[in-house]
């Protein structure tokens, strides 16, 4: 069974290997030279960056199997730390970090512990998890992230501090926009379930090599074939049952198109609403939904320092105040992640429509200054190179009672893989292999069907 992998993300990525490792003869298609999608690495004056700076979790089961199963070293590929919110001290922020216990007295003990945290900011955390624990993390009516910490008595304090950064790096939408059942879901994986699956798993490697360069290798080694630079034109179905898909790229020659059994559309939902459109008509529908989809951008600035520069700790929690010019909301030390980029500082900034307005150098210089006011440290005031990367689609608008579609188009052999599709996450690595995982699943069992 031949079966054309249409877009390198991480969805694309993960149905590759599940296919692969299922015997089937999979080929994989990326426009860009890259591999990764929206999570990729980047070359930019010579240096490999990302086009953002992630977190994963250890409740990223499917990621992590996967990323095994590819030959990837999970021990040296990512860093290891227990769920925390750690702001500098001074910074008017918090000390909030889970001890190595058993589930849930991980929580118990970082709460006890936090610093920073009022006794009213700690009994509307404790309030929070035993309500939703006892809600069985679930909601009967879907509602904003703000609606569902007011319902829940949260002090504005604890809000600032810990749920609205947590909010803006999981579902990348602002609290006040933002699914407050999905905002659950991630909680329920992470401080709901085992202290594992709560810690913060940050990668060393770029995202690139992380999993889909092993992804693509794993590929290769089971017979398969990976085009980048070759970007699918058209899919159209055949009278026979099987798909026909037009390609164009260098590598690939004028006029190159091949027949597969199956097609599985793991680009962005944009350009797979395209594809979609132009395969048949009655797909018109599921190519607008995809179309309606908002986008949502993340910001990364990286800053570059002397050798010698290093903050106390792998990463910090920042106050974001725009008013003030302070865009950061968190700031990675990549040297801590890699030797060979020492002196390297990454400030993240989710959902960042309004940051991105900025000029590329007037946001880096504000980012300086505040890395500067905020860590006590005037000399990184001053970086020696600096160069901020927005990715203006890095995820959809994660609203409450959004509706996503599932896996299967309603075409035979034709399937969708991505973060946007039916699921429990949001835009997340860990939603878009599941997505990946699911649409294999579907093709694996011989006869792809409706959810």
């Amino acid at each position: 069974m031949k079966i054309a992998i249409i877009g390198s993300g991480w969805a694309g990525c993960a149905a590759a290997v599940e296919l692969a490792r299922g015997g089937r003869e999979v080929t994989l298609f990326e426009s860009a030279r890259a591999l990764g999608g929206r999570a990729r690495r980047v070359e930019v004056d010579g240096r490999a960056l990302d086009n953002g700076q992630h977190i994963m979790l250890g409740a990223y089961a499917e990621s992590l199997r996967l990323m095994k199963l590819a030959g990837v070293d999970l021990r040296s590929a990512l860093l290891t730390v227990p769920l925390q919110m750690r702001y500098a001290p001074g910074s008017g922020g918090m000390d909030f970090i889970a001890p190595r216990l058993p589930a849930p007295l991980h929580l118990l003990g970082a709460l006890l512990r936090a610093k920073g945290l009022g006794r009213d900011d700690k009994m509307s955390l404790a309030r929070f998890s035993t309500t939703a624990r006892w809600m069985d993390w679930t909601l009967h009516d879907d509602c904003s992230v703000s609606e569902l910490l007011l319902r829940f008595d949260q002090t504005p304090r604890l809000i600032q501090l810990m749920w609205r950064p947590l909010c803006l790096a999981a579902l990348n939408t602002p609290p006040e926009r933002a699914s407050a059942q999905v905002f659950l879901n991630v909680l329920r994986d992470s401080l709901g379930a085992s202290r594992a699956a709560s810690d913060m798993l940050i990668p060393r490697a770029d995202l690139s090599a992380l999993f889909p360069d092993a992804a693509a290798a794993y590929v290769v080694s089971h017979g398969g074939k990976v085009h980048t630079g070759a970007k699918a034109a058209s899919i159209a179905p055949l009278p026979d049952g099987r798909w026909r898909v037009d390609a164009t790229g260098a590598a690939l020659g004028d006029g190159w198109h091949e027949t597969f059994d199956a097609v599985v559309l793991a680009a962005g939902a944009h350009a797979s609403a395209a594809l979609l459109r132009n395969a048949a008509p009655h797909l018109t529908g599921l190519a607008e939904l995809l179309d309606g989809y908002a986008p949502e951008a993340i910001t990364t600035c990286y800053l570059q320092y002397g050798t010698a520069v290093r903050l106390d700790l792998p990463f910090f929690a920042l106050l974001d105040d725009p008013a003030q010019g302070h865009w950061g909301q968190f700031v990675f030390d990549r040297g801590q992640l890699d030797a060979n980029q020492a002196g390297l500082l990454a400030v993240v900034i989710s959902a960042s429509g309004a940051a991105a307005q900025l000029g590329q150098a007037e946001l880096a210089a504000a980012l300086a200054a505040q890395l500067a006011s905020v860590l006590r440290r005037p000399e990184l005031a001053q970086p020696n190179w600096s160069r901020v990367i927005t990715e203006k689609r890095a995820t959809y608008a994660c609203a409450p009672g959004l509706r996503r579609p599932a896996n299967a188009t309603g075409l035979p052999g034709l399937l969708l893989a991505g973060d946007y599709t039916a699921g429990d996450y949001p835009a997340t690595l860990e939603g878009a292999v599941r997505s990946g995982v699911a649409a294999a699943s579907e093709l694996l069992q011989g006869k792809p069907k409706q959810r």
